[in-house]
């Protein structure tokens, strides 16, 4: 180790793998919020069939696609519609 380089200093492929160990982390913790709005979704879908409605609120996923929309841009309407379409899952 030289004088200038201190011993709190990372190499890149450490660097790299402690990115990638956290970028692992946020996924696991995505996949678990996608999976909890799965199951709220279609709970709200069975309430609103069960009350005489329609399983799919059109208005509704136009909401969300426009808040992914604003918050990612154009990508954001394809991650929302992803999203609607796995929460439109068979109740």
């Amino acid at each position: 180790m030289s004088a200038t380089q201190s011993s709190t200093e990372q190499t890149p492929e450490q660097v790299i793998a402690d990115a990638r160990a956290r970028i692992d982390d946020l996924d696991r913790r995505i996949i678990a919020l996608i999976t909890e709005r799965v199951t709220e979704s279609r709970e709200v879908q069975r309430t609103r069939i069960a009350a005489g409605g329609r399983r799919v609120q059109l208005s509704r996923e136009m909401e969300v696609i426009a808040r992914y929309r604003e918050a990612l841009d154009k990508p954001g309407t394809e991650v929302a519609m992803a999203l609607l379409e796995l929460c439109r899952g068979r109740v």
